[in-house]
């Protein structure tokens, strides 16, 4: 299809310019400090000066805790030397680390459409085929496409906040270390109600009864989740609308409960939207899947990060928000009761045990 060629050039086009970047001219001492501290890390040694330990979780302080490499004796495989803190680099190397901090911004920008076009494109294959869904080969390929694609983009923004952004408090990067759950899901609640009253021209989109505790922190990437919230939130109050007709005087509220448990911090959201199909459970986690009649048709030039785009009908919001509660080993899950509403359930893993899920 047109657009998913499209995709494809842009990922050619981005390897391109990453391989063919200039490396830097290192000078000869050092090169050699660099190949014999990766010669000694390579041997075994595992002194403290060579080998960092792990960074404990600031959100498990006297915690029962230990990381699972560490549980099974396992060495983990990094791909980076260490070296003297005071070691004086030349200036070839911080010229060579501005330009391709330069180069990802630009691939970062370059792919930001590449969700909403590879949208238009499955559009394409569907209406060239006839055919209402797509089969089970392109579903795993979305999944591990996007989930790959969500990892490059934590790796690109992390880089570049490190190198280009001024410092946060409590942020690393784009990692904040005290992420307020109460915070980012009062602001997805205040955005997914303006959506739905503008959607639906409301005067009072249906209200969200939040439960969560105020100092409830923990580290995570602030952008996932509000990406995952607002999409949970947005489709409950679509349901409920929907359900009880957009002329009603009063709605059933949503409740968004957040508990804190030691592995997980659970978010339920609850609705009383009509619920879904027993039959239909496995195909709200297929792409475009969508129960609004008309898929809105995409602008070529569309170019937001994130899939925000309109109230309904592109059938993405919670295949992706699952991945995205996948990628640091949590878990997105719906229990449904037709005839009266649906429970969804975000799991977050809040103890950094977890690789990213490469499939």
């Amino acid at each position: 299809m047109p657009s998913i060629q499209k995709v494809r050039n842009w990922y050619a086009q981005s390897f391109e310019e990453l391989t063919e970047l200039p490396h830097p001219r290192i000078p000869n001492e050092l090169r050699e400090l660099l190949i014999n501290a990766q010669r000694k890390n390579s041997n075994g040694e595992r002194n403290g000066r060579m080998l960092l330990q792990n960074t404990e979780n600031p959100s498990l302080v006297g915690e029962d805790y230990r990381p699972i490499a560490r549980r099974n004796n396992v060495n983990s495989r990094r791909y980076f030397v260490l070296l003297d803190e005071n070691i004086k680099w030349s200036p070839e190397i911080y010229q060579y680390n501005k330009h391709f901090t330069k180069c990802l911004s630009i691939i970062k920008r370059r792919h930001d459409p590449v969700v909403t076009t590879v949208a238009q494109g499955i559009n394409e294959y569907k209406h060239s085929r006839q055919r209402m869904q797509i089969d089970s080969s392109i579903q795993s390929f979305l999944d591990r496409f996007y989930m790959s694609r969500i990892g490059i983009r934590m790796l690109i923004g992390q880089h570049i906040a490190l190198n280009e952004e001024p410092s946060r408090g409590n942020y690393v990067g784009i990692i904040c270390t005290k992420t307020n759950v109460r915070e980012l899901a009062q602001e997805a609640i205040e955005n997914a109600r303006f959506i739905c009253e503008d959607y639906y021209g409301l005067f009072d989109a249906p209200k969200v009864q939040l439960i969560c505790k105020p100092d409830l922190n923990f580290m995570y990437v602030p952008g996932h989740l509000s990406h995952m919230l607002f999409e949970t939130l947005k489709n409950s109050l679509r349901a409920v609308v929907e359900t009880h007709g957009s002329e009603a005087e009063q709605f059933p509220p949503v409740k968004l409960i957040v508990a804190e448990g030691k592995e997980d911090i659970t978010i339920k959201i609850s609705d009383e939207g009509g619920g879904i199909p027993r039959s239909a459970i496995p195909l709200v986690w297929t792409y475009m899947y969508t129960t609004v009649q008309s898929t809105p048709s995409l602008d070529p030039d569309f170019s937001k990060s994130d899939f925000k785009a309109p109230m309904a009908g592109f059938g993405y919001g919670l295949p992706l928000s699952r991945l995205y509660a996948r990628y640091f080993g949590g878990d997105l899950k719906l229990i449904s009761m037709e005839g009266y509403g649906t429970d969804v359930y975000l799991h977050l893993n809040r103890l950094s045990s977890t690789s990213e899920p490469l499939q």
